[in-house]
């Protein structure tokens, strides 16, 4: 990428919109500049000087330092391109953009199906959602105060364990009025060897370890670490949070899904590693993306925004990624597993009254 000099007015104009965290829209791509625009490399350099300084970004050596500034710059060419092309999303310059592909992949999924057919998961068979005919036209667990503050599993593979706690605070506040933020630290560290802590893990099977555990703490008593650490089970004093079961959301199958969603935050596995997802900044994602499941997220909601069917889904990236760390799927794709398979394994906890 080589860049025709811009103005300094359009330059800097650029450089706030970066360090604001506003999204990169596909209508004008790169805030004004032209696809010919895209070659100075001294402007690529103030661009990812900058990018380094909002994303609190230091490397150990110049020489890494010029391997991450090549890898940026890739990036940066991708998102253009995308948002350039016509479509219901777009990407931005977020703080995976000095990760290759590769590495991103590496660092921040973490379902494993193989799990399953290993250790042979059982569907819990039965779901008490069946018999629903009606459902709202939509529904925000958001709102209704059912979804604690995004969280951020850093370089971790812990996915499922945050997609976990989201559907078991959200049942928890369902019935008992009270938002807890849950540990996702005592599942990686305790939920051993069914799951395998940061590196990747099944809903069903955390659900079942808070069933046998007694509860879950919160994470103030047990708060998260980034990386795996010691159990902590002989702290008995400390609150806890219960669930009776779990229940399965029959396969396949994107009515089921909408209403057990209706009825409560959901555990659902997605394929997220695609290189658009890594980048999604906003709108309504519909791809590409296969239905190889590798990542474990919440659904909190559906809806509908200008045609585009939708569903709400809270990630474990932190709130700088995507929409404030949401991102809305497309619904209605005409395929039974759904947009990035989100259909193939969803699951719920359940709570008495």
């Amino acid at each position: 990428m080589a860049f025709m000099k811009p103005n300094n007015f359009l330059l800097l104009s650029f450089l706030l919109c970066l360090t604001s965290c506003l999204a990169l829209p596909r209508d004008f791509s790169i805030i004004g500049y032209s696809e010919d625009d895209l070659s100075s490399h001294d402007t690529l350099i103030n661009l990812f000087e900058s990018w380094m300084s909002k994303h609190d970004k230091f490397y150990a050596s110049f020489k890494e330092k010029i391997r991450r500034f090549e890898i940026f710059k890739d990036n940066l060419k991708h998102i253009d391109e995308t948002n350039r092309q016509a479509s219901s999303y777009w990407l931005g310059l977020n703080e995976f953009a000095d990760l290759s592909h590769g590495e991103f992949k590496e660092r921040y999924l973490g379902v494993r199906t193989d799990l399953a057919q290993k250790r042979g998961i059982v569907d819990s068979g039965s779901f008490r959602y069946a018999d629903v005919t009606n459902i709202p036209k939509s529904v925000d667990w958001r709102k209704k105060g059912a979804v604690t503050h995004v969280k951020n599993q850093g370089s971790c593979g812990s996915c499922w364990a945050f997609s976990t706690v989201a559907a078991v605070e959200g049942v928890n506040q369902i019935v008992t009025g009270n938002l807890t933020s849950l540990s996702e630290q005592e599942l990686i560290d305790c939920d051993k060897p069914d799951n395998n802590g940061c590196n990747g893990g099944l809903m069903d099977y955390a659900f079942t370890f808070i069933v046998g555990n007694g509860g879950l703490r919160t994470e103030d008593d047990y708060p998260y670490l980034m990386e795996e650490g010691t159990c902590e089970q002989q702290r008995a004093d400390l609150e806890m949070v219960t669930i009776t079961g779990y229940e399965d959301v029959p396969e396949n199958d994107e009515t089921s899904l909408l209403k057990a969603l209706a009825h409560q935050p959901i555990s659902v596995a997605i394929e997220a590693s695609g290189r658009n997802f890594q980048f999604y900044s906003g709108g309504v994602f519909d791809g590409p993306c296969g239905t190889d499941l590798d990542h474990g997220v919440a659904a909190v909601g559906y809806g509908s925004s200008k045609g585009q069917d939708y569903i709400t889904v809270k990630n474990s990236w932190g709130p700088r990624w995507g929409e404030k760390g949401y991102i809305r799927m497309k619904r209605k794709t005409g395929k039974d597993e759904g947009l990035c398979g989100i259909n193939k394994m969803a699951s719920y906890p359940t709570k008495d009254t």
